[in-house]
């Protein structure tokens, strides 16, 4: 009889412990539970935005990804070309003239649209004769101005006029495009001269306009085109007046 009692307690007692080792582990397993969701939960919060150095390009030609000088350079040539930098919406006003003449003189050339910049890279913000004598809104020579078809003497020149010099702009571009087959490096020809940037291509041994060493005009020539493309179609962005409200400040003061 005693034996029974103490097998019936000692049957009563083992299931106790097992009930409180039971009842121990089941908020760490739900603990444990709670970790992995939260995990889960800041991994997909925390996704990397597309970077701005992947959305420029030039002639739909993208800058080298990864590359920190290039990176540099474009974000200080980008930086110039800030109101905070130049304090004048003189650009975005020629734009506005002179764009609707030069698009499609562009597109019936097969010249990608991004060459409508050079104009205001060339011309934009000093304007007139260079110190060399390249003239008008493409800033030819005479010869080269001559060359293409453009009459340049004592009593005429014709740089000054767009759409003539934008035609002769556009022959120029499309027979550089025969050269070199890339767009980066046919504005760089178009800045310093087609023989020049051959020269180059042959003695560095490299035809990646952004990997060249190149003087510091050509070297930064297109940098300079794709910030101007970036403050003319985000103008608000880089500290410009939105379009409509650009519009009634030109209105004011004509």
């Amino acid at each position: 009889m005693i034996k029974k009692h103490i097998i019936t307690c000692t049957v009563i007692l083992g299931l106790l412990v097992m009930a409180k080792v039971f009842a121990y582990n089941m908020p760490q397993a739900a603990k444990s539970t709670k970790k992995v969701t939260t995990t889960t939960t800041i991994t997909t919060i925390t996704k990397e935005p597309k970077s701005l150095m992947a959305q420029l390009n030039f002639a739909e030609e993208s800058l080298p990804k990864g590359d920190v000088r290039v990176e540099r350079k474009m974000k200080k040539v980008l930086a110039a070309y800030t109101y905070s930098h130049l304090q004048t919406n003189r650009l975005h006003r020629m734009a506005a003239e002179w764009f609707p003449v030069i698009e499609p003189i562009l597109a019936a050339y097969g010249i990608p649209n991004d060459f409508k910049y050079v104009p205001l890279v060339e011309s934009g913000l000093q304007g007139g004769m260079s110190p060399k004598g390249a003239n008008g809104f493409w800033q030819f020579m005479p010869g080269t101005a001559r060359n293409y078809g453009l009459k340049v003497n004592s009593s005429v020149d014709e740089r000054k006029n767009l759409r003539k010099s934008t035609i002769a702009a556009c022959k120029y571009i499309k027979e550089l495009y025969g050269v070199f087959d890339n767009w980066a490096l046919v504005a760089a020809a178009y800045n310093v001269g087609d023989n020049h940037m051959k020269k180059q291509i042959n003695r560095q041994n490299q035809d990646n306009y952004f990997k060249m060493k190149l003087n510091r005009e050509t070297g930064g020539y297109v940098y300079k085109l794709i910030s101007m493309k970036q403050i003319m179609e985000y103008p608000v962005r880089y500290g410009y007046a939105p379009k409509r409200e650009q519009q009634a400040i030109n209105t004011v003061r004509e």
